[in-house]
């Protein structure tokens, strides 16, 4: 197995290339896994920056959703798997789950957030290769001030949870500074 590493931090607080860094420095075979999805104009360039910036020999899978049972059959020699983002998987197992942001479910977008994460566990779990995952702490600002926003912000805070409880490594990232978490196991 793999090691697992979560990459935590606020909006252009230098995750990206905090976890793009450290792919590069194992010298392997990369793969990035993209879950954004070009919804408007603004995210499609964005979405085309991020791949012009990439190395071009690694290769890139984008996964929007279910991205540990895609990742569970895929046959891959890679020995770096980087995920970037866990922020937009979460919102798009959301948005999946509430199409009408007016009416939101929070026990079935819960649910489904932890299907998600319990599925890309088990594919860290029966992956060779290290992890790279790449999430957003939202915890630290504001209290939306609508349904779906609250729902995501508490939702995307446990997926962060799941995820660092069973990380080998944690690190928040503050002004492109790392700051490397531990477990306190009493």
């Amino acid at each position: 197995m793999g090691k697992l590493t979560l990459i935590l931090g606020g909006a252009r607080s230098g995750k990206s290339t905090f976890a793009e860094k450290r792919a590069k420095q194992a010298n392997g075979k990369v793969l990035y896994i993209a879950t954004a999805e070009a919804m408007d104009e603004e995210m499609a360039s964005r979405i085309e920056i991020h791949k012009q910036e990439r190395p071009s020999h690694w290769q890139t899978l984008e996964i929007p959703l279910n991205v540990g049972k895609s990742m569970q059959n895929y046959p891959t020699d890679v020995n770096i798997i980087l995920l970037d983002c866990l922020t937009m998987l979460v919102t798009n197992v959301l948005l999946k789950v509430n199409p009408d942001p007016d009416v939101v479910d929070e026990r079935a977008s819960d649910a489904a957030v932890v299907e998600e994460i319990e599925g890309l566990k088990t594919a860290v779990s029966h992956s060779h290769a290290d992890w790279l995952i790449v999430s957003n702490e939202v915890g630290l600002g504001l209290v939306p001030p609508y349904p779906l926003g609250r729902v995501y912000r508490d939702t995307l805070g446990r997926a962060n949870q799941m995820l660092a409880r069973t990380a080998d490594e944690v690190y928040f990232m503050i002004a492109g500074l790392p700051m490397r978490m531990i477990h306190d196991d009493s």
